[in-house]
């Protein structure tokens, strides 16, 4: 297998030097280039994996020189490099595609470590594409949002599994879309031309449950006045989705055991079994081992039911798909309500990211729906965000600003617990004398202000 392929641009000469011993140690196939025309021809020629760009360059700057890139292979991952760290401009790196955004001087290690998870991103990125555009071509599923590396992993586990007949466990808390990732795993495999029947287990009364399941003849119970086909049969050949499973009454618990074992049923009042070929997909929040000791659910079903596992991480978990979330939800909210596309303030996106979504990607939708319906401006404000959430809020500071005041509260804290002494500090701090006494100058504190009398 060849080694990945990456193309370094910069007007540094020493720099560029050094990066490329120290990628090729890292068994790197590298390509550099220290003007813009070199390295835009060297990417006409050559398909790249992955290119390392500095921000400032000698005719133009890094962003530019990307978005050229990307017209010709817009699946490339970039890193941005600059000596110029501000949240702005790293936010525009990332915002115009970039992947990450590394300040100089950096650490090497964290480099490495940063173009092993651009690669490993693209790889997952092209298996994903291949899944979605399967599904969205014939089934509409651009609605999947997967730019975070949990659920990155997710589909590809769907696109590994799909094709297998096996029962598959969709675990993870409400709202994190276990029904959609059920129809996923259902329209691409081989009988997605079948139905796909959906049953959440704890939005019906276990007196109705069994017979929607298995069916029931006409006179098997009072009301029952023709003869009903249940889920199961109306599944055959296709997949049946159990969601919420753990809600499931211990009665019904029994006979769906027995289906999963044996492949076929009575309908309630029926001497007659029905045969069915149901692929099972089944969801819980809950934790099903925890229930299986306390009693509550069958261990012999959990063991059938838990074949391939897939956990959904919740919305806190991926805070990186909250963004094309937004976007999303507003489009489709704006469409619904027939109004003119919105845009988001930065302090709006930033107090949904805060916030630890309890429900999931359900309470983002409905967040989103509400703040559209709401706003009668082009821009939807921090103030139509879960205004009903209460507590303290303040909007992420600047990089250096934040830096800064964690500095100084630092240095308080470690002159107070010294008592102004800057040889004991400087043990504690792990720093040199010189570097504290520029820290100190720089935030205008003296160190016998700190000293007891």
């Amino acid at each position: 297998m060849s080694s990945p392929s990456i193309l370094i641009v910069d007007d540094d000469k020493n720099l560029l030097e050094l990066l490329r011993m120290r990628l090729e140690s890292a068994n790197y196939d590298v390509a550099a280039a220290l003007k813009e025309e070199d390295a835009i021809d060297a990417v006409k020629k050559q398909v790249f994996d992955l290119s390392i760009i500095d921000l400032q360059l000698t005719k133009g700057d890094g962003i530019s020189l990307m978005e050229e890139f990307h017209l010709f292979y817009p699946d490339m991952p970039v890193i941005i490099l600059t000596a110029y760290g501000s949240i702005e401009t790293a936010v525009d790196a990332i915002k115009r595609g970039a992947f990450n955004y590394i300040t100089k001087p950096f650490d090497p290690r964290e480099l490495l470590l940063q173009i092993e998870r651009a690669l490993e991103n693209r790889r997952l990125t092209s298996e994903i594409k291949r899944l979605k555009d399967f599904l969205g071509e014939r089934f509409n599923f651009s609605n999947i949002i997967a730019n975070s590396m949990k659920m990155q992993r997710v589909l590809e586990h769907v696109s590994q599994i799909a094709k297998t007949e096996s029962t598959v466990y969709l675990h993870g808390e409400s709202g994190t879309g276990k029904e959609l990732i059920a129809k996923a795993i259902h329209l691409a495999s081989n009988r997605r031309d079948k139905s796909f029947v959906a049953i959440n287990c704890a939005a019906i009364p276990e007196t109705l449950l069994e017979s929607e399941l298995f069916g029931h003849e006409k006179g098997a119970f009072t009301g029952a006045v023709r003869t009903s086909k249940g889920l199961f049969a109306q599944a055959h050949e296709g997949t049946l989705f159990l969601d919420e499973i753990g809600d499931m009454p211990a009665s019904i618990q029994a006979k769906l055991l027995r289906v999963l074992q044996e492949k076929n049923f009575y309908p309630l009042g029926s001497e007659k079994p029905v045969v069915v070929d149901v692929r099972i997909i089944v969801a819980t929040n809950k934790d099903l081992k925890a229930e299986v000791k306390k009693g509550i659910f069958r261990e012999d079903l959990f063991y059938r039911i838990h074949v391939i596992p897939i956990y959904l991480p919740s919305l806190r978990e991926r805070k990186e798909d909250i963004p094309p979330l937004i976007e999303y939800f507003i489009k489709k909210s704006c469409n619904q309500m027939k109004k003119e596309a919105k845009n988001m303030t930065s302090t709006a996106i930033q107090k949904l990211l805060h916030y630890d979504w309890p429900g999931n990607i359900r309470e983002l939708e409905n967040t989103i729906e509400y703040a559209v319906a709401m706003t009668n401006q082009d821009v939807i404000s921090e103030d139509l965000i879960l205004p009903t959430t209460g507590g303290p809020w303040k909007p992420l500071k600047p990089f250096k600003e934040a830096r800064d005041t964690f500095e100084k509260e630092y240095l308080i804290r470690l002159l107070e617990l010294t008592e102004g002494n800057i040889s004991k500090a400087a043990i504690f701090s792990g720093k040199y004398r010189a570097d504290l006494y520029n820290l100190l100058r720089k935030h205008t504190l003296k160190p016998e202000a700190f000293k007891r009398v």
